[in-house]
């Protein structure tokens, strides 16, 4: 049974898309567990829609795109490039059908995604990310307006034949920023009001090595700490038997630890071998069954696996810090009955 004190604190839910009875089934379940809000991911296709089914069967959760790609908007998602102007204008669309719930959620991802799947051209993440979230505002703030042209090193328009929209539900939108290192880190504590860790944070990462960063970038901006919500996504995996849990796991750690541009992360926590061996099964299309490469220790450092006391210890210690958290299953690999049983022993764990 989780405490009071932890009944107190936020936690948000996770939502994909998934046939419409199923999705409006765990939104409706997040509201009544007390959730304050569910994150949709951008993996294949845009995280807009499952949020736009969740907003319709929901009154009080906040709806956030966790994430929405910064340069992915391309013809891979849609039937005709994109460009942050549509960013900011589904932004406004989820904000007015939710009621002002929306929270825009950008990430920069990895060149093996931005530009070999979705296609975008070569762009500086941080620089285009930066520009992003200024056009966005720029938009949100102006299209019922009457826009004023923008002139970026990414993005250049003049509106000049754009006609007024209708008004936005609000003018300032939240926008957080995903971020894995220091650099992401600062640019979003400067200028965005949030932070999402990424999924891959160990809790000594969220806990000690980010808050110099996360202190440099609200220090640049002349913010405060209150200014900015810092968000922990956290792998759990609630389970009598440990060692069932870090099978069930390993494939989740094994597809992140595969991406050629995270090694250095790995390298950093001390599995950097683990991670070039890991790369070379994702260049042979077998990341999700390589996940006998991920040893015991480096599944424990990234997914919080074991007894309910022991992991809500880990927990714990991650609150020291955090403003709110994403509690989600390792859900790479695992079919529906597994997902299932970990989502229960989350709930359980942290919201009952």
């Amino acid at each position: 049974m989780a405490s009071s004190e932890s009944k107190r604190r936020r936690y948000w839910g996770f939502v994909n898309a998934m046939p419409a009875p199923l999705l409006a089934m765990i939104a409706k379940q997040a509201e009544a567990q007390g959730l304050v809000g569910l994150f949709a991911p951008q993996v294949y296709g845009p995280p807009f829609v499952p949020l736009a089914g969740a907003a319709m069967v929901t009154e009080r959760l906040l709806l956030a795109s966790g994430i929405a790609i910064a340069a992915a908007r391309s013809p891979f998602e849609t039937a005709m490039a994109a460009s942050p102007f549509e960013t900011a204008m589904a932004a406004i669309d989820l904000d007015r059908i939710s009621g002002g719930r929306f929270v825009l959620g950008l990430g920069a991802s990895v060149l093996a995604w931005t530009r070999d799947v979705f296609g975008a051209p070569e762009h500086k993440p941080l620089a285009h990310l930066r520009e992003t979230v200024a056009v966005v505002r720029h938009v949100i703030r102006g299209a019922h307006k009457g826009l004023t042209p923008f002139e970026g090193q990414y993005f250049r328009a003049s509106f000049r034949e754009l006609q007024a929209t209708a008004p936005p539900v609000r003018e300032e939108i939240p926008i957080w920023i995903a971020a894995l290192r220091g650099p992401m880190v600062r640019l979003a504590a400067e200028i965005a009001q949030g932070v999402m860790g990424h999924p891959m944070w160990s809790v000594d990462w969220a806990v000690e090595h980010i808050q110099p960063d996360l202190r440099a970038g609200l220090a640049k901006a002349g913010r405060k700490r209150e200014d900015v919500d810092l968000n922990l996504w956290l792998w759990i995996a609630v389970n009598p038997d440990e060692a069932q849990a870090i099978d069930d796991a390993r494939a989740t750690v094994a597809f992140y630890a595969g991406v050629e541009q995270y090694e250095s992360f790995f390298e950093a926590h001390g599995f950097g071998s683990e991670a070039r061996r890991l790369q070379q099964a994702v260049k042979s299309k077998q990341a999700l069954a390589s996940g006998h490469l991920v040893p015991d220790a480096m599944v424990k450092a990234f997914v919080l696996c074991g007894k309910p006391d022991a992991v809500r210890a880990r927990v714990e210690r991650a609150w020291t810090v955090a403003d709110s958290m994403c509690l989600v299953p390792p859900v790479y690999g695992l079919p529906p009955e597994k997902l299932l049983f970990y989502g229960q022993g989350i709930a359980k764990t942290f919201y009952e």
